[in-house]
């Protein structure tokens, strides 16, 4: 939620900045950011400290610069009548029952002047317009809001973001295109709450549409948010756009806008543009080391994140939750047991950090990964989390792997017996019961796919060149170059077989002939989506990729043999992490 403060006396500025943050941190999922309209943009939130309300500020004038005409026009009475029963209960847990509660220093004169009751209630109507919206009641949350007789550029921009967080895309631009008037303010909540929701390209033409319309970018908070969706979409060129943007309007020293930088490059697979950002910051604070960590471990420099890490700890820089969720991260992509446990130890007991589910499965991984599978399921046992679906997926994806068969029946059973809800996970019990020969629960398990009309997601890779993007699906002999294309894997094929290449098509579980399943091994899409890139690009430079299931060991293999034929780096960032390929070796060690 937003403010903008026109120029003011400094006691009447700072009392008025005080009643609107005050008032909007009860507000559920609100966001306050005050900006007086004499005081340059500051990347940081302001700070407020408690004061006596001037006497000789007027009620006129509050109205006036904070633009609350619930202030203004209070001879209204209060909505507390709703045309729904849940509603009118949801009121009056909701409703605030003192000014004190929002400042004491503010309470008294807005008492005496006979509006305490009036900003009571319209605020908890906010509150619970809000809260609706945030539980995906859009039709519920918009009454409330309706109900609200006098409404503010605060309370629609409240709702826009609302809106929009909750993945209610066409209600949050309802509100918006129906606000009375449209400020960057509006606009950042509408463009960040459809960031947070996964509506990336959509916040994109969003901001294009922005941009058309001159708005001016006095506060760089919805810079950070594109950036964000840049990273989602792993974009580079439109990313480096966004970077020149920011370097343009003078924002490139703003920490937040750096920190988001730094994230957005390491997560488009340029890990070297991330590390320039970071070398060039004059001031790094937690989030700034923790995005570099995060960003080198998950490229498979596991050595060089923990160097990282120990360089932020001497700089006096406390580590968060989310850099040992990094730390711990790394050390399972590279088999670093001892040291895992050491970091999940030290988080504990050195920093006072008590572990989330996350960090435990970050430390499952790890140890399911080297091997330590009864470790694993003892941790899994004693943990402090009732384990959910993906951890217990992600430790049977393990059994599979290190052929302990008896050990990944028995947890598919464990796991087939909650009634999972995730396609995937159905996908995996079926692949581990074939694996075993356990042939009438494999067809059990694909009558309950064929009931919940579950279909596995179908494998696509997805490439830019320059400003054209090409997204090939797996088996896919409709693209206009599928020829040359053909072709140039055909070519490839011949040489990797003259170099040793032998078809590893165990994870072709269908009862075919090999041929056959060598056939469907060399039309997975990130292959198709290599040999565009081979014809298409500029000879030497690096050919990036975004998968969106995780590489097979087959097509990781045959990469490693491409990329010191080609004489060219290919990066693919699959569902669980990136791989750099380069001269016939992977940054994952192969262990991924």
């Amino acid at each position: 939620m937003f403010a903008v403060i026109p120029d003011l006396p400094k006691e009447g500025a700072e009392c008025l900045s005080l009643a609107i943050f005050s008032c909007s941190s009860n507000v559920r999922g609100a966001t306050l950011r005050i900006l007086p309209g004499n005081f340059m943009p500051s990347c940081s939130r302001a700070a407020f400290t408690d004061m006596a309300l001037c006497p000789t500020l007027s009620l006129m004038h509050m109205a006036n610069v904070a633009s609350l005409e619930m202030l203004s026009r209070c001879s209204r009475k209060c909505p507390t009548e709703t045309k729904s029963p849940g509603l009118r209960s949801s009121l009056h847990t909701t409703k605030l029952t003192s000014l004190t509660e929002l400042s004491p220093s503010l309470a008294p004169c807005l008492e005496m002047m006979g509006y305490g009751r009036i900003i009571l209630c319209t605020l908890a109507l906010l509150r619970l317009a809000l809260a609706w919206a945030a539980s995906g009641s859009a039709d519920d949350a918009r009454a409330v809001f309706d109900s609200i007789l006098v409404k503010n550029a605060i309370s629609w921009t409240a709702m826009v973001s609302a809106y929009a967080r909750s993945g209610l895309k066409s209600d949050a631009m309802a509100i918006f295109e129906s606000a009375p008037a449209r400020t960057l303010f509006s606009w950042t909540a509408l463009i960040s709450g459809l960031v947070q929701s996964g509506n990336n390209v959509d916040a994109f033409q969003l901001f294009i549409d922005m941009r058309r319309e001159g708005v001016d970018i006095v506060d760089p908070l919805v810079l950070s948010s594109i950036v964000g969706a840049c990273a989602n979409l792993a974009t580079l060129e439109l990313g480096k756009q966004i970077h020149g943007l920011v370097v343009l309007l003078g924002y490139e020293s703003c920490l937040f806008i750096s920190n988001a930088i730094i994230d957005m490059y390491a997560k488009c697979s340029d890990i070297l543009g991330a590390k320039d950002i970071f070398n060039v910051m004059n001031h790094r604070d937690v989030v700034s080391w923790t995005s570099i960590i995060v960003g080198t471990a998950q490229h498979g420099k596991a050595e060089e994140a923990l160097e990282l890490f120990d360089k932020m700890v001497s700089t006096g820089v406390k580590p968060n939750e989310v850099t040992f969720v990094g730390l711990i991260y790394a050390c399972s992509h590279v088999g670093l047991v001892h040291r895992g446990r050491s970091l999940f130890n030290s988080m504990i007991k050195d920093y006072g950090i008590t572990p989330s589910l996350q960090h435990y499965t970050c430390l499952l991984d790890l140890l399911s990964r080297s091997g330590h599978l009864d470790e694993a399921e003892n941790l899994i046992n004693q943990m402090p989390f009732q384990p959910d679906e993906p951890t217990w997926a992600a430790f049977l994806s393990a059994c599979k792997q290190h052929g302990k068969i008896e050990m990944a029946v028995r947890i598919a059973d464990g796991l087939l017996s909650l009634k999972p809800e995730d396609p995937s996970t159905y996908i995996l019990l079926s692949n581990i019961y074939a694996h075993a020969a356990i042939w009438d629960k494999v067809a059990k398990i694909r009558k309950l796919m064929t009931l919940m009309e579950v279909r596995k997601e179908p494998g696509y890779s997805c490439i830019d060149i320059g400003k054209e993007k090409q997204v090939f699906y797996a088996g896919e002999t409709t693209h206009p170059m599928k020829d040359e294309i053909f072709c140039l894997l055909n070519e490839l094929d011949t040489e990797m077989r003259r170099r040793g290449y032998v078809p590893d098509t165990s994870s072709v579980l269908h009862d075919m002939e090999q041929q056959e399943k060598e056939r469907q091994l060399f039309w997975h899409s990130e292959r198709l989506a290599v040999a565009y890139g081979l014809l298409k690009s500029v000879p030497g430079t690096v050919i990036r990729i975004v998968k969106n299931l995780r590489v097979c060991g087959d097509c990781h293999t045959v990469l490693k043999f491409i990329s010191v034929i080609v004489k060219r780096e290919i990066i693919v960032r699959d569902a669980n992490r990136y791989h750099h390929f380069k001269g016939g070796t992977c940054s994952c060690n192969d262990f991924w």
